[in-house]
């Protein structure tokens, strides 16, 4: 059975449970189902260790009794009586508390056609060709000069997709491929020793690099942090390597999340229409991009997002809102919705901090001196407060170049002053779900020495 035609059936299973729903006393209802399909192959020194597999598709049904909701869940696939399903989600929504935000999208407000994204690719990949695929890209990892040992590669192929039918007039499903690979490399020897890794994860199996050179990649990053030193403590310029980066971007993301001002669990939830950013920063969202790795042609609700500039030249312009949480708001969703059990929460999709003019090369030469952030760990980031502390290694940048390697230091700062001091190099690579570009942060504090 092909993608379309599973999914039309699983379509057609959502659609019987609301109408059991409805029949059973619930005013509104609606139904999700899931589906999930993985398999992987790992190896390390040239032999497999797990190959693994698993398939799901499993579906809830969301039931309104006035402002009362209940949700039950269950797989698709075991049989289960949709009736008796839907009549004990009714007798739970009865008995439940008042909830004066959720509900179905406006009717208005659904998307009306699903645009195709060019989401999903049929290929095919055995078991045979990941192990193939794995042991090449280890083999790579090792050839480098100075590599000691493997950490393992991975291979990966599946496909996911969403369907959702609502009472109140919504019917759509879409299915999306992934195919991933990742190999991990070790250079030196025994407490001298130092790990690094690449790995890409794409919607189309053509789109994905060849395997020889993830894995240099993965040795040559390893290889490059040996003999690590420390730095003495100090007021000290940051730049943040793109791997890094995304992560600073998906601070922002989290900040600027509906549901987290309606908590006020935000440290910008009161700067909507301020400068949040360094100007020259925008922070854009694109749930329709055509191979979007988090591209979706409607939300958790039935809403065909469109494409925002969230923060526009350093200026918070948008919150991420699904239903509920723009209801709590006193404002409009903007189509940002995904499942969460009984509820709808925001989140952002295709999120990119924009990029910049000036290549990476241009601000490390323009930096002068500086710490270059390959990695960070931990969890120091309080998003009430903006209180930012994490570990971190890197490279020394002296005279506009990288030079020796550091470890064991922590870098830290507040997040709001780091938004307000931050420059984005031109380097921004769109295939990440969160995108950014390199990006110089000024005035951190180190602690080393």
């Amino acid at each position: 059975m092909d993608a379309q035609s599973s999914a039309q059936k699983l379509a057609d299973q959502a659609r019987f449970l609301v109408a059991a729903a409805k029949k059973a006393g619930a005013d509104h209802a609606d139904a999700v189902v899931v589906r999930s399909r993985s398999s992987n192959v790992s190896v390390r020194l040239g032999k497999v260790e797990a190959t693994e597999a698993s398939e799901s598709d499993d579906f809830s049904l969301r039931v309104f009794v006035g402002k009362r909701i209940a949700s039950i869940s269950a797989n698709a696939n075991k049989g289960a009586d949709p009736v008796a399903l839907a009549e004990r989600a009714v007798a739970m929504a009865k008995v439940s508390p008042e909830d004066a935000y959720e509900g179905l999208a406006d009717p208005a407000k659904l998307a009306r056609q699903i645009a195709d994204l060019d989401l999903f690719d049929p290929t095919q990949i055995d078991a045979k060709r990941m192990t193939e695929d794995a042991l090449a890209m280890e083999e790579a990892a090792r050839a480098v000069s100075g590599v000691t040992n493997s950490g393992g590669a991975t291979a990966s192929a599946g496909l996911g997709g969403m369907v959702l039918v609502t009472s109140g007039g919504f019917e759509g499903f879409y299915t999306l491929s992934r195919f991933g690979r990742s190999v991990s490399a070790i250079a030196g020897e025994g407490t001298a020793m130092e790990r690094d890794y690449d790995m890409r994860v794409r919607l189309h199996f053509a789109d994905l690099p060849a395997l020889e050179d993830l894995g240099r990649t993965a040795g040559e990053r390893a290889v490059r942090r040996l003999n690590a030193r420390k730095l003495k403590t100090g007021a000290v310029n940051v730049m943040f390597d793109p791997r890094v980066a995304r992560g600073i971007a998906g601070h922002i993301a989290g900040a600027i999340n509906g549901a987290s001002v309606a908590r006020k669990s935000s440290f910008l939830r009161d700067k909507m229409g301020q400068q949040v950013l360094s100007k020259g920063i925008s922070i854009t969202d694109d749930p329709m991009r055509l191979r979007g790795s988090s591209s979706r042609p409607f939300d958790g609700e039935g809403i065909a997002g469109e494409k925002l500039t969230m923060i526009e030249n350093g200026v918070l312009k948008h919150w991420f809102l699904s239903g509920s949480t723009a209801r709590e708001l006193g404002l409009e969703t903007n189509g940002r919705g995904v499942r969460s059990g009984s509820t709808v929460v925001p989140s952002s999709t295709n999120l990119a901090l924009e990029a910049g003019e000036r290549t990476p090369e241009e601000l490390m030469k323009e930096l002068g001196t500086g710490f270059y952030v390959t990695e960070v760990f931990g969890q120091g980031v309080d998003m009430i407060t903006g209180q930012y502390s994490r570990g971190a290694s890197g490279f020394w940048i002296e005279n506009g170049e990288l030079t020796y390697p550091v470890s064991e230091v922590t870098i830290a700062s507040n997040l709001k002053d780091m938004f307000m001091n931050m420059t984005a190099a031109s380097d921004l690579d769109r295939s990440y779900g969160t995108a950014a570009p390199t990006l110089v942060i000024e005035g951190m504090t180190l602690a080393g020495e």
